[in-house]
């Protein structure tokens, strides 16, 4: 099956299977949903979900509240096209959730729109939850399958969706700021069989940028990395942002990797605020915390993906 006709596959898949289940997560109209494999997702038997795909409303002990995507068994991305002024500029954006479900408006669909404001195109990943914690820092190597096919995808298709293919990031929050790490240290080579022509594309982020990340740091360990994010020299420009008062994903997992990608010599960018709590995302606060993505405009035009 070639790419495009698995992607005239899709649409029809996604018009249909998709908008049968009545309780799943659709995106806003005039935007299209569709599975980032051309089959079934690989190693999906390895894991079954506990039952169908739902989603939900959570307000989380801060008084924030969000909607969770849970049981996602079939990885999905949705293209957000810029607003006007188009920048050349692609990112791949990671909700987090744990690894148990997705906050998909607070830390994806509110971060898309932030990014097509700025000319910037945003690709949300639905990706497979939840799924097994693998060893003390829970990372999903399911997850990390559905990460690296997305930002392949991207590439591959970047003059379709008018991105620049050496203008492609990731952004991620809480456990999709692992994701970032994750993928930001393994591209190398895929987790998986290559399916098609996009897994031909280098999966490796030209920049990645992880929010009040977890997963990077154990503190039975002592104040290490979490050896399953390898940084090399090779890992792309990486921008960090957390608060201090930060009270579910601590500090150290932001200091452990801004140390990390400082002695493997990458060019890395952290802010710290005294106060915001976690999952801040784009919503309004009194805390200066909320300046976080004025930060990230200025810091994209200073590693030469956006224009000044």
């Amino acid at each position: 099956m070639t790419v495009k006709t698995w992607f005239v596959t899709c649409i029809v898949f996604a018009c249909g299977s998709l908008s049968a289940q009545t309780n799943v997560w659709h995106p806003s109209p005039g935007h299209t949903q569709l599975p980032i494999w051309p089959l079934a997702a690989p190693d999906t038997h390895a894991q079954p979900v506990r039952g169908p795909e739902y989603v939900t409303n959570v307000l989380s002990p801060g008084g924030v509240s969000w909607i969770a995507a849970c049981n996602v068994s079939l990885p999905t991305m949705t293209v957000y096209s810029p607003k006007g002024k188009n920048t050349g500029v692609g990112l791949v954006v990671f909700p987090g959730g744990g690894y148990n479900c997705l906050a998909i408006d607070l830390e994806g669909t509110e971060i898309c729109d932030w990014l097509t404001s700025r000319g910037i195109t945003a690709v949300l990943l639905k990706y497979r939850v939840p799924l097994k914690k693998a060893g003390p820092y829970g990372e999903s190597p399911l997850a990390l399958e559905d990460a690296q096919r997305t930002v392949g995808l991207l590439r591959f298709h970047a003059a379709e969706w008018h991105v620049d293919p050496h203008k492609i990031g990731v952004i991620g929050f809480s456990a999709g700021g692992h994701m970032v790490a994750a993928v930001s240290t393994h591209f190398d080579k895929r987790s998986y069989p290559a399916a098609d022509a996009a897994d031909k594309e280098s999966c490796r982020p030209d920049f990645a940028i992880a929010c009040y990340p977890g997963h990077l740091w154990n503190e039975d360990k002592g104040f290490v990395l979490n050896p399953n994010v390898p940084v090399t020299r090779n890992t792309p420009p990486t921008f960090l942002v957390q608060a201090e008062d930060d009270h579910v994903d601590n500090v150290n997992h932001s200091l452990v990797y801004y140390a990390a990608l400082k002695s493997a010599g990458v060019p890395v960018e952290m802010h710290l605020y005294a106060q915001g709590g976690h999952a801040f995302g784009l919503r309004p606060t009194k805390f200066p915390v909320k300046d976080w993505p004025q930060l990230v405009e200025v810091w994209l035009r200073t590693i030469g993906m956006a224009a000044e």
